[in-house]
């Protein structure tokens, strides 16, 4: 397996790394089955955060024993210093492990520095100095938070959207970082899901050599297909590249990529979460998606007014209006079948 070193970490990591957030959808017997396969494989990082309900404890039930064969990736979503140290131990506690290799702010509002009265920075470095943590990461939506973390000096890592979906824009991202010797993770190599042939995919992202992508896996059948893209190591082929040029025609109008922009909306519909709702379904617990709650929500989208709010300020160019409907339409067929 080909690895890399990420960034200014100077961790060797496995150039393709486990995003492990779809496995909450996964009984904890099969999941532990599937991370211990991957840790056999070669795959020797794993992504996860606290907001991704029971995803540490699958790690650390799994893995702990062999703590000292791979890399932990994990995230607080914390607004100040004090959550942020509880929600490091609690992550220390599921992940039955003393330290946390990156530990990254979960997409924040700014870019968290020392100073700021939130405490966020100064409570990693805390952490950092106790051992806790060993470098200090941030994950993004919004490009030019990105740009800023990067240009900062502040951060080991930045965590990003990336596929070949990407803007040039984005990819110039990826050079910003290698320039600064920032590790970049890639979330979302597959786009959510809507890119569907991981050896297209992966071939795409080997070309991109400071970049880690963390695929997200639920299933083995999906980490089996992830290991022979590993073994394969060929570069694009005519018809790989064909089949991208097909896909960002036809794909790239249609993925929200959750950054937030098109916020606040004057009807109050929450347009991040709404409009890749069937994204979320395909990849998170459905569960907590098909409450009265979420119905309740998803029927706000019915109270467009049509003001083009989020549509100007959409930064990749989607009729989001359209988006919201299409999910909402889809939304509910789900529904039928979920009952």
């Amino acid at each position: 397996m080909t690895k890399t070193i990420l960034g200014r970490t100077n961790l060797e990591v496995n150039k393709d790394a486990f995003g492990v957030l779809p496995l909450q959808r996964t009984p904890m017997d099969e999941a532990a089955k599937i991370l211990r396969k991957a840790l056999d494989g070669g795959i020797n990082f794993y992504d996860t955060a606290r907001g991704y309900s029971d995803s540490e404890e699958k790690i650390g039930t799994a893995l702990s024993s062999r703590r000292g064969e791979f890399f932990i990736a994990t995230k607080s979503h914390a607004k100040n210093g004090e959550g942020l140290k509880k929600d490091l131990e609690t992550s220390l506690e599921k992940l039955k492990t003393s330290y946390i290799d990156i530990y990254q702010f979960h997409n924040p509002g700014l870019v968290p520095r020392p100073g700021d009265e939130n405490g966020l920075y100064e409570a990693a470095l805390e952490a950092k100095a106790q051992g806790k943590i060993r470098f200090i990461g941030v994950s993004y939506h919004k490009l030019p938070l990105a740009k800023e973390a990067a240009e900062s000096a502040l951060y080991d890592t930045i965590q990003f959207p990336f596929s070949y979906l990407s803007t040039e824009e984005e990819i110039g991202l990826t050079r910003l970082c290698a320039e600064k010797n920032v590790g970049f993770i890639a979330m979302k190599a597959l786009s959510g899901g809507l890119i569907t042939d991981i050896f297209t995919a992966h071939a795409w992202m080997a070309q991109h050599t400071n970049v880690v992508p963390i695929w997200g896996i639920q299933r083995e059948n999906e980490l089996d297909e992830l290991l022979e893209a590993t073994w394969r190591q060929g570069g694009l082929t005519a018809e790989q590249q064909e089949r991208i040029e097909k896909d960002r025609r036809e794909l790239s109008g249609e993925f929200c990529r959750g950054c937030g922009y098109c916020l606040p909306c004057p009807a109050e519909i929450p347009i991040n979460m709404a409009a890749r709702l069937s994204l979320l379904l395909c990849r998170s617990p459905v569960a907590r998606f098909l409450t009265p709650e979420y119905q309740s929500v998803m029927d706000r989208i019915e109270n467009c007014t049509g003001c083009g709010h989020c549509k100007s300020h959409c930064p990749y160019g989607l009729d989001t209006p359209a988006l919201l409907k299409k999910n909402l339409a889809w939304y509910r067929e789900f529904l039928k079948t979920a009952n």
